[in-house]
């Protein structure tokens, strides 16, 4: 069985920092690891798998160095031969540069070989959608939905399976802005995004092109709000935990501390802590009073908190435990969080997702997901927007 360890957290209201940096992690991931589905996935849409979300959760539980028995519960699942189909592709029709590099990543996150993952071997079958260009891109009858994160995620992980291709990683700080920030989209006006900004920063330090990886790190610094934190480039966008846990990544990359440890401040600030809702203690909302989607802010907000890598995220040495906050000390109030579901995604489902929670924008995601066509017209019933969000292109650490 796995054990339980309990961390104690000063009492504190919804939205204020339930605990220091040096232990949120833990909490954060315990409270993560216990919104499995079964043990081993998440649902965006329900009782449809997120599998793009489902590796986030296992990033964040190995970065955390907690839960493995969870993260390894979830690899299994992501690995299973059907779920590898309908998530990447078939590798000759079908094939989808975002996820196949996503699962290379957790594959190499969790020591194993992405060669052979789920029966297939994902780093050859990304080599194939390389484009001259040096571009991923997706082979598909669907409109190619490749981007500054499916590229980044594609250098990542190349890189940590021997290397990632020059001509990748030459086209990647190709796409770069003349502010120094990186698109999300290479196909329109090059506007800097702070989300595209963050991953691109990550695969051009981990593949040595220092000069453009400075430039986004420097362009970020100049994007952090007074509080620490960072907004997506949408309308009506707010200081959120996703923006803010990818660009913190970049910032450490960046060796910029300061503004490194006011995007962690920023972050714990979102933590629920005793005065919250039992279900949501320890989890990391999207932003103040906004707790939809917190599986995803909080699995985003991990790595971000301690300043990992993707390039680097490992389950080495992680133990079994799942941290819970420790509420025995007795609390004066009695504010109350949101009474939401945590574990359901709602809306999301390609790289443009929804926006949710009424006025909330869109939220940082990674990668590519693609519904099959069978999974298409059941969508469709529960939402009618379905077909305009996979026309839509927004990116993805999914």
């Amino acid at each position: 069985m796995a054990s339980v360890i309990t961390v104690a957290l000063a009492t504190s209201p919804v939205g204020a920092a339930a605990q220091a940096g040096a232990t949120a992690d833990d909490t954060a991931a315990g409270w993560l690891a216990r919104q499995l589905i079964n043990g081993e996935h998440v649902e965006s849409v329900p009782t449809f798998p997120d599998f793009g979300l489902t590796a986030d959760v296992v990033f964040a539980l190995d970065a955390a160095g907690v839960a493995t028995d969870a993260s390894a519960k979830a690899t299994a699942f992501l690995a299973t031969p059907d779920n590898v189909l309908e998530y990447a592709g078939d590798g000759a029709a079908e094939s989808y540069a975002g996820p196949l590099a996503k699962l290379a990543l957790v594959a190499e996150s969790r020591g194993l070989d992405p060669k052979s993952f789920g029966e297939v071997d994902l780093i050859t079958e990304l080599g194939e959608l390389q484009a001259p260009s040096g571009r991923f891109t997706d082979a598909s009858a669907q409109p190619d939905q490749s981007n500054a994160f499916s590229q980044a995620l594609g250098i990542l992980a190349t890189h940590r399976a021997g290397g990632a291709p020059a001509k990748a990683v030459e086209f990647l700080a190709g796409t770069a802005c003349q502010d120094g920030g990186f698109p999300i989209d290479f196909d329109e006006a090059c506007v800097s995004d702070v989300d595209a900004t963050a991953m691109a920063v990550q695969a051009l330090a981990a593949a040595g092109s220092t000069d453009a990886a400075n430039a986004g790190v420097t362009w970020l610094v100049g994007k952090q709000s007074a509080a620490g934190g960072f907004k997506a480039n949408l309308p009506g966008s707010v200081d959120n935990a996703n923006s803010t846990g990818l660009a913190a990544q970049a910032l450490r990359v960046g060796a910029k501390t300061a503004e490194a440890d006011k995007a962690v401040t920023f972050l714990t600030g979102l933590q629920q802590g005793c005065a919250a809702a039992e279900a949501v203690r320890g989890a990391i909302f999207y932003a103040a009073g906004q707790g939809e989607n917190a599986v995803r802010a909080t699995s985003q907000a991990i790595p971000g908190i301690l300043g990992i890598s993707y390039a680097k995220v490992s389950a080495v040495g992680a133990s079994n435990a799942l941290p819970t906050v420790d509420c025995t000390t007795p609390t004066t109030t009695t504010t109350t969080s949101s009474t939401i579901d945590p574990v359901v995604n709602p809306g999301g489902n390609g790289t443009n997702p929804v926006p949710q929670g009424g006025n909330s924008p869109a939220l940082a995601a990674t990668g590519t997901y693609r519904p099959s066509v069978t999974w298409l017209g059941v969508l469709l019933l529960l939402s009618g927007s379905a077909l305009v969000v996979l026309a839509r292109r927004r990116p993805s650490v999914r």
